[in-house]
């Protein structure tokens, strides 16, 4: 009984010492609603952050994963070759290194976005599930970067291959995976990549495949996946693909980017050419009711809003920020200063931290009254499209051509 105590408090103070926390397994986090988890604090400045550690490396837009002590980032090199890198988490030394042939040229108005990898996987802790550009997905073991399987959609549906690569982050539930490929919604077998259904086929077209990442939540009393596909917002039952509901999206030639985001039977979403709206779900008669609660001339774009007690914190296709009430869409207030063209958005509940695409990391309050930034940092001098990880006190910033880890002291 002594040892046992011993040992357990050995075990404790060593993920004390070492600041591990909740992982950061998936696109936006742990429950991938850009909130992290348990009782995080957070300095009410940026002047404690540390940088522990850098490494350089090739081409990559994807969010890095956290996994215990080891992170996930992917690359892509040369125009010809993309793969994924295991890291140690406390010095960045790589654990392992694995790539394949994969290249997806952009058409020539994109190109300044580039032409590199650009989902972030998932993981379940055991292996990694890396989206690469020309629409397959690879399955890889966590410990060792062995590929257990390999699933290219252009062949396996016949679609054409995606104009701007695989841009939607795979979704882990369960057995399965869940991803907008081939242009379509596709649940796989994440033991074998055996497909058990497509849905919401499109096919594919100039644009390909979907950029919006899935979620999984509870509207209406129904388990289901909400969908964003190029053209519309949809209801999904994860058993058989059958659409639950539907709702038509204004959108410019398909740019329908971000995540909607999900609270108390509400869904918020926005698209380029569109304008904010939310719908409201209900149950009547055994079916599923989807209704425009509300809607906005606030335009996003690519940035996806983080909810925070029933206010939608916005970083708009303007480039500034906006307040809006999830209930009634009143807008609380918008900032006359512009920021980045992109914000990947992380809350604790109490303030937000938004990574834009120069390298500026802000401190955000998340005061629905009025627009509090208590500090901003420049931490990058590259871009910085990826999405920001945490986990404790630590941040992870992917940057187009490397990786740092910071740490708030």
């Amino acid at each position: 009984m002594k040892h046992s105590l011993l040992l357990s408090a050995i075990l404790f103070l060593g993920t004390l010492n070492s600041g591990l926390a909740e992982d950061w397994r998936q696109w936006r986090g742990p429950h991938r609603d850009g909130h992290v988890g348990g009782d995080a604090k957070w300095p009410a400045t940026l002047d404690s952050l540390k940088q522990t550690w850098h490494v350089d490396l090739q081409s990559s837009y994807s969010g890095p994963l956290v996994i215990g002590n080891t992170i996930i980032t992917t690359a892509s090199r040369d125009k010809s070759f993309e793969g994924v890198k295991a890291l140690d988490r406390a010095t960045g030394k790589e654990q392992w290194s694995v790539e394949w042939e994969g290249y997806q040229k952009v058409p020539f108005f994109a190109a300044s976005n580039g032409d590199w990898i650009r989902a972030t996987p998932v993981s379940d802790g055991s292996r990694v599930y890396v989206a690469g550009m020309r629409d397959v997905l690879v399955c890889l073991e966590l410990a060792s970067g062995k590929e257990v399987w390999r699933v290219d959609f252009v062949k396996e549906l016949k679609a054409d291959p995606p104009s701007f690569g695989f841009v939607c982050s795979p979704l882990l539930d369960g057995d399965f995976i869940y991803v907008q490929a081939g242009g379509a919604f596709c649940k796989l077998r994440k033991d074998t990549g055996a497909l058990v259904w497509k849905s919401l086929a499109d096919g594919g077209g100039m644009n390909g495949s979907a950029f919006s990442s899935p979620i999984l939540t509870e509207l209406g009393g129904v388990q289901q996946l909400v969908v964003q596909t190029r053209s519309k917002l949809c209801g999904v039952n994860p058993q058989d693909g059958s659409e639950l509901w539907g709702q038509k999206i204004k959108t410019f030639q398909g740019m329908n980017i971000l995540t909607p985001v999900v609270n108390a039977n509400r869904i918020y979403t926005s698209a380029y050419g569109g304008k904010s709206q939310l719908f409201q779900l209900s149950k009547a008669e055994n079916q599923l009711v989807v209704a425009e609660q509300w809607q906005h001339k606030a335009e996003a774009y690519m940035s996806t809003p983080v909810v925070i007690a029933g206010k939608i914190f916005l970083h708009l296709r303007n480039q500034r920020f906006t307040c809006l009430d999830m209930a009634t869409g009143q807008q609380h207030w918008v900032t006359e200063e512009k920021f980045g063209k992109y914000m990947s958005l992380v809350t604790n509940g109490d303030k937000i931290l938004a990574l834009d695409e120069r390298g500026i990391l802000l401190l955000i309050k998340a005061n629905p009254e009025k627009f509090e930034l208590l500090s901003q940092r420049k931490v990058s001098e590259q871009d910085t499209w990826a999405h920001l990880a945490i986990s404790g006190r630590e941040l992870f910033i992917r940057e187009l051509k490397g990786l740092t880890a910071w740490k708030w002291e």
